[in-house]
């Protein structure tokens, strides 16, 4: 499967806002998007097109993709799972992307960035519900637990990532134990618990044309 390997800072750039996909580097002034707040490449201090219709609603979908770090075919699958969902479909979107595993990991504070709580979880340092899951596309159901294997809390990302998430608000649909490395789905996310810069409803205006 294609992946991305270039620099993330790029993106951010190239979006023109914090999209947060390199943990605490985002908090601090070495942020490449506090010292350069302009698109990447040769021209991207010269380009001041004002980005309107359909380019602006591509914009929006390029920013979610990056920040779930997921592919376009597989972007689509979610947004036509949300489409057969009862509910408004750009937070059915939104609910199953939060609900990924590499999330979920990062949202318990396991990862300073879903960028590395993917590659725990692709490591096989996560399990749920007692069960190893190395998917980080798994998406975790309601009541289910997940949690480091004892094997792996000594991993020293693990310990910088608690240091971080120690100043991050909880989500409220997660109960987390931070000393025992393990949190549970306690609720469905809702759109107002998922504090992300990303108009979902543009999304779902471009995928519907």
């Amino acid at each position: 499967m294609a992946r991305y390997t270039d620099a993330v800072c790029r993106l951010c750039r190239r979006e023109g806002i914090k999209l947060f996909l390199k943990g605490t580097k985002c908090f601090s002034d070495k942020c490449p998007i506090e010292k350069r707040n302009f698109a990447p490449g040769q021209h991207g201090k010269d380009r001041k097109t004002k980005v309107v219709g359909y380019g602006l609603q591509l914009r929006e979908k390029q920013k979610a993709k990056r920040i779930y770090f997921t592919q376009e075919g597989q972007f689509r699958n979610y947004f036509e799972n949300a489409v057969k969902s009862k509910g408004v479909t750009g937070a059915k979107l939104l609910e199953s992307l939060e609900r990924r595993l590499d999330n979920v990991v990062y949202r318990l504070g396991f990862g300073i960035s879903r960028r590395q709580a993917r590659q725990l979880v692709r490591h096989g340092h996560v399990q749920v519900n007692g069960k190893k899951v190395n998917i980080p596309s798994y998406e975790v159901s309601v009541g289910e637990e997940v949690q480091i294997r004892e094997s792996s809390r000594k991993v020293p990302i693990l310990e910088t990532a608690r240091e971080f998430a120690s100043h991050q608000p909880a989500p409220a649909w997660l109960e987390i134990d931070r000393e025992n490395y393990k949190g549970r789905v306690s609720a469905l996310p809702k759109r107002e618990d998922i504090q992300l810069p990303v108009n979902e409803q543009l999304i779902v205006e471009l995928y519907s044309k």
